[in-house]
């Protein structure tokens, strides 16, 4: 059975319980405080940071390479496309979500008031820029969920809690944002205390 080490708040967790639940396999989720991690993940994770993935004598860390991992060794439904050429896409936009986007969410999280503005600022930007594409489509390659969708849902869940409002050339956006929210596995994903993140 797999095991999944998740921070109850961090985005990057998220992304892999959501993983877990669109699977609906069995796995255990073992809960970690943020604020008072305990030892054994700085064993298991050299960088001590969640989430951790472990599987037998198999330890992983970092949630795309958690998540693909999950998704080839439980192909149904799978979530990275069949395509090599869409897949090698796939994992490009991934890289971009941690490249422009998520590592703005470290900065909003450490508490500089100067730099979390601009944080801010560079996720609003970045995601009005992709709003557009949501006029034609479901979701991020299409009319079908993918990787791309859970890697991107824990931020719009959080842009209230890190206060980034949108404009409204953003609302194509937040009707997706509302898409990925009414999914069964993303509610199923949540701990109470990201419940708690938007009213």
């Amino acid at each position: 059975m797999m095991t999944l080490y998740s921070g109850t708040t961090c985005p990057f967790s998220q992304r892999c319980r959501i993983v877990l639940y669109e699977k609906g396999m069995d796995f255990q989720i073992i809960d970690i405080d943020l604020f008072n991690m305990p030892e054994d993940i700085g064993v298991m994770n050299p960088y001590n940071r969640v989430p951790i993935l472990v599987e037998r004598d198999l330890i992983l860390y970092e949630s795309n390479i958690i998540n693909e991992y999950i998704d080839e060794r439980f192909p149904h439904p799978q979530l990275m496309p069949a395509d090599p050429v869409m897949r090698a896409r796939a994992r490009l936009f991934l890289f971009r979500f941690e490249a422009e986007l998520f590592s703005q969410v470290s900065i909003l999280e450490a508490g500089n008031a100067k730099l979390a503005e601009k944080a801010r600022t560079l996720i609003r930007e970045n995601l009005v820029q992709i709003a557009p594409v949501f006029v034609k489509q479901k979701f991020m390659l299409g009319e079908e969920f993918s990787m791309l969708d859970v890697a991107i849902a824990p931020l719009l869940w959080r842009l209230d809690h890190y206060q980034i409002s949108m404009p409204k050339p953003a609302a194509p956006l937040l009707k997706y944002a509302e898409r990925l929210f009414s999914r069964q596995a993303f509610i199923d994903s949540m701990t109470p205390s990201e419940k708690a993140m938007r009213k």
